[in-house]
């Protein structure tokens, strides 16, 4: 059995944090400290005091009294009746605005009787989900780096980004081991299939985060990734013996809670090995995930490996929840497995209602609650925020983007390029200034582009090179015709350059090119012709190109990245990353090849 120390002690609260934290919740109703384990989320957009949105938050946070605020980017609705489809069903996400979002927390802050612990995924930097701010590499391309100090740069980076906007806890580092090469919702937000990778970098970047001024989440509990199944449309069950989690799943969250993270997000995967139970009140018979688990977060987490921070669920939004349990019933069981923050409730005033009618039947003890609301204003008091809960929005621009900040983002995504196949010896790319390039942009569907158009970035770093370059989009919907023309172009090319966008992206559940994307690409490599591969997003994308000759694998689609790829193809920076994952089939996990610059 894998038993963990107990957690660091974290330095005392002073006097006057504790005398707060004490005094605070001793003068807390059961409904304040119901509202307490509540957290509902915004939009970081423009948000009128008068509209029907900005009504919606003041009635959570006065009348239900919630304990937090989670901030999202934003989205464009769509009507569900469009004559292109391309555009979505319904929506699409985009980034979010800063400035909005700061300004919408003050207000909120202002308007609270307890300050707000507010939470965001800056999986990828701040940048992830906000314009104008440090886009990082997530996780596994930071991996390939191999370097913990710069896990630890980009910890802090994140951090000191998020705080600026008000925002006080981190829902990152993913801790999961992604050991599945069909794992559509982990995959690239991992440290990798390396437990002892995943370990170190989980603790150089919780150190990033916590120096930073935020506090640190290590995510999905008690370990989501060896699932094939995104638990944002349906629920995953993982059958390994707890002796297999042990030795995989389990010893990142143990390194985690030993590094003092603050904060560990439940995962909505059921592991009947920790816990064999069914949901009760379910829709339909359901084996118990994680988060409405008690042996599993007040037996596992809690009790065996002593982790004393905040046990937030992942959203309650999700379908593997809403879709089985409804929010009144889903927040009562989370609570009583022993959460301490619903988040993301589908409706948040069923679920205050939910917790409160435990209580009433005597299924959840109010001295539950207070431990849980104990531990939240620890957690608020840890951030200052008795002191002063709302930002300087003057003060933005001189920490969002800074020379130093985007110096860490640029060496990350340099430094996690992995050459893993060059069988011709074609990187750097040979051909003069004058030759003739053509370019495919080779994508997996047309909608979501939440950062942006693929290629965006790509092209015109090329054309800066090579300006004789051609350049085709060919998504999922290509068609017989545009093949053909392809293949012509490519005949009168010196060169070809193709990169390959495939994305892990919620509600998606997609991670391949379709079989005719496949078969011309496959087609065009033969021949002697240099022809080079650059994946972007999911690095597992090669297991079904191992006919191509020259594949350089990024980890991520973002501008950023793009620029450092066309850097690396143009022989201007080394290329040096080493795969954190295996690739299944190809290659094992430490594989790459080393490209001095040119």
């Amino acid at each position: 059995m894998l038993v963990s120390a107990a957690q660091p002690a974290k330095p005392a609260l002073d006097g006057a944090a504790a005398r707060w934290v004490e005094q605070t919740l001793r003068k807390m109703s059961l409904d304040e400290k119901a509202g307490q384990l509540l957290v509902p989320s915004l939009d970081a957009t423009f948000t009128s005091t008068g509209s029907d949105t900005f009504k919606q938050l003041g009635h959570l946070v006065r009348d239900l009294k919630v304990g937090g605020m989670h901030v999202f980017g934003t989205s464009e609705p769509f009507p569900a009746l469009l004559l292109n489809p391309t555009y979505g069903n319904g929506g699409s996400s985009r980034k979010g605005d800063p400035y909005a979002a700061a300004a919408l927390l003050n207000r909120l802050q202002k308007l609270a009787d307890v300050p707000l612990l507010t939470t965001a995924d800056f999986e990828g930097g701040v940048g992830y989900i906000m314009n104008g701010a440090t886009r990082l590499p997530r996780a596994m391309a930071i991996a390939a780096t191999r370097d913990t100090e710069l896990a630890y740069r980009a910890g802090r980076v994140s951090a000191e980004e998020g705080r600026a906007l008000g925002v006080a806890v981190d829902f990152y580092p993913i801790v999961d081991v992604n050991n599945n090469a069909r794992n559509p919702i982990i995959n690239v937000r991992s440290f990798g299939e390396d437990v002892a990778l995943v370990s170190d970098m989980a603790r150089a970047y919780i150190r990033g985060v916590h120096d930073g001024g935020m506090t640190a989440t290590a995510k999905h509990f008690p370990g989501h990734g060896d699932t094939a199944t995104d638990t944002h449309l349906g629920l995953a069950v993982i059958e390994h013996p707890r002796a297999r989690l042990d030795q995989v799943e389990l010893p990142p969250f143990r390194a985690a809670i030993d590094a003092g993270v603050g904060a560990v997000m439940s995962s909505h995967i059921a592991l009947p090995a920790l816990d064999a139970g069914m949901v009760p009140g379910a829709a339909q018979p359901l084996r118990s995930p994680a988060t409405l688990s008690r042996p599993i977060l007040t037996g596992l987490l809690r009790d065996e490996m002593k982790f004393q921070g905040v046990i937030y669920t992942d959203s309650m939004s999700m379908l593997a929840i809403s879709e089985n349990v409804p929010p009144d019933r889903a927040a009562a069981l989370a609570v009583i497995a022993g959460a301490d923050q619903v988040l993301h409730s589908p409706d948040n005033d069923a679920a205050f209602r939910g917790i409160k009618a435990a209580v009433a039947a005597g299924d959840l003890s109010e001295a539950q609650i207070t431990r849980s609301v104990e531990r939240v204003l620890i957690a608020k008091a840890r951030m200052g925020l008795h002191l002063a809960r709302e930002i300087d929005l003057g003060a933005i621009d001189a920490k969002l983007s800074t020379l130093e900040h985007l110096r860490v983002a640029a060496e990350a995504g340099a430094r996690a390029l992995t050459l893993i196949k060059d069988d011709r010896n074609q990187l750097p790319l040979a051909i003069p200034q004058s030759g003739s390039l053509l370019y495919l942009s080779v994508i997996d569907y047309a909608s979501g582009w939440r950062e942006g158009a693929p290629s965006r970035a790509m092209l015109p770093e090329l054309k800066r090179r090579w300006p004789n370059v051609t350049a085709v989009e060919l998504s999922d919907r290509a068609t017989a015709d545009q093949f053909e023309l392809v293949r012509a172009l490519a005949r009168r090319a010196d060169a070809v350059v193709a990169s390959v966008f495939v994305r892990i992206a919620s509600y998606s559940g997609r991670m391949d090119l379709s079989p005719g994307q496949v078969s011309l690409l496959e087609g065009l490599a033969t021949g002697n012709k240099p022809f080079v591969t650059v994946l972007f997003g999911n690095p597992y994308t090669a297991t079904f190109l191992q006919k191509l000759p020259t594949i350089l694998v990024t980890y991520e689609e973002y501008d950023g990245i793009e620029s450092a790829a066309a850097r690396a193809l143009a022989g201007e920076t080394p290329i040096g990353g080493k795969l954190p994952i295996s690739l299944p089939g190809m290659f094992p996990i430490g594989h790459g090849l080393n490209r001095p610059a040119r």
